[in-house]
């Protein structure tokens, strides 16, 4: 297990549940107070050029060649994630997309770009499954289903942050970084 106390890691129960909206609320809320890394992990779980969500897909991962690729963020593709991360004023951010049984390896590679220092925001359920962050917060909507991926890592979560699609149950402004590190008080 990597540890991480610089860390924020955001997961989600599903998808389109949030984790964004509330990674870029805390940015903002956070720049005065240090240098934010935004991250986000996308797992791959299957290489056959399915989609592992169903449908044809976006290509995401049918295109990626290896077990991990690492591609930073500059603002070229408005309305990407990781382009809102970087407008909420991360001042780098990242986006790793790697198979699941080599994640701690494209981790350990996304660390040759950022020291582990680093105070980083990320989006990702996996990632808790190697990494040991400072804070772990899960976003959840109020729908009965949650992905798998969510339910294998749902007790490690520091807190649970329900959302109707629209607002949070708790006050987001609570979700700060000082030198003791993150904290949702």
């Amino acid at each position: 297990m990597i540890k991480m106390p610089g860390m924020l890691l955001i997961g989600s129960s599903g998808r389109n549940s949030g984790k964004t909206r509330l990674a870029c609320a805390v940015i903002r809320n956070n720049i005065e107070h240090a240098d934010i890394i935004g991250l986000k992990v996308t797992t791959i779980t299957e290489n056959e050029g399915k989609c592992p969500r169903g449908g044809e897909g976006c290509g995401v991962c049918s295109s990626l060649e290896g077990d991990f690729c690492i591609t930073e963020e500059y603002g070229e593709e408005k309305g990407k994630d990781t382009a809102l991360l970087l407008d909420a004023g991360a001042i780098r951010v990242f986006w790793l997309r790697v198979i699941e049984e080599k994640l701690n390896q494209g981790f350990e590679a996304l660390l040759q770009e950022i020291p582990r220092s680093a105070v980083i925001v990320a989006e990702s359920n996996r990632l808790r499954m190697v990494v040991e962050p400072g804070l772990f917060l899960m976003v959840a909507d109020n729908s009965s289903s949650i992905k798998e991926s969510a339910e294998r890592v749902w007790n490690y979560a520091d807190k649970v942050i329900y959302t109707n699609g629209y607002e949070f149950d708790y006050n987001i402004n609570n979700i700060t970084f000082s030198e003791k590190g993150w904290q949702c008080n």
